[in-house]
């Protein structure tokens, strides 16, 4: 190789080093610091055929994820069960009580991640345990991630039934009135490490 083609090849190495170093540092990104002022945990169910909503006001989470090797990325949530907000002061004091989340006796519900699975660019299968009211079930959350401003946005939509985990004694326990399925949507923002 003559010293011209060593030059033009070490220049065009330089070059792509300039160019890819600072973009495998951005894929290297590790999101672990939760932002919970700006991630949001919202629920929808239906009474007596209505369209009903709600939202949990006060929660906190671990997490580790880092898109280039998002199968070993982890997560942990647990939310304020008597953050609940449903719109009236009469509902909230309502669902807080025996019947609905017992707050007392259960003060929290909680999400621990077990495995992520790749389904698409930038989409994922979070499978793990959610608990609510002491009562364990395996539950898979269908999740989306995207990168926003220096931070790290995942949403995720999914359904449980209230009666799987007694939300509703008594004369609840029936769904003529309020639904047995709710839609639990979630949006969580979170800083790099």
């Amino acid at each position: 190789m003559s010293y011209k083609q060593l030059f033009k090849a070490s220049s065009l190495a330089a070059c792509l080093s300039l160019v890819l170093v600072p973009f495998s540092g951005a894929l290297a990104a590790e999101y672990g610091t939760v932002l919970p002022d700006e991630s949001t945990i919202q629920f929808g169910y239906q009474q007596m055929g209505v369209n009903m909503n709600g939202k949990f006001t006060r929660f906190e989470g671990d997490l580790s994820f880092d898109p280039g090797n998002p199968e070993d990325g982890q997560a942990s949530f647990q939310v304020d069960l008597s953050s609940v907000d449903t719109g009236t002061s009469d509902g909230n004091d309502e669902v807080v009580g025996k019947d609905w989340f017992n707050v007392d006796a259960h003060p929290t519900a909680s999400f621990e991640s077990d495995k992520i699975s790749v389904t698409g660019e930038g989409q994922y299968d979070v499978s793990g345990v959610l608990t609510i009211k002491g009562i364990e079930q395996d539950v898979t959350v269908p999740a989306v991630f995207h990168e926003e401003a220096g931070k790290g946005i995942f949403e995720a939509e999914f359904v449980i039934q209230r009666g799987d985990y007694s939300i509703g004694e008594g004369s609840w326990s029936t769904f003529d009135i309020v639904a047995n399925e709710v839609t639990i949507n979630v949006q969580i923002a979170a800083e790099a490490n």
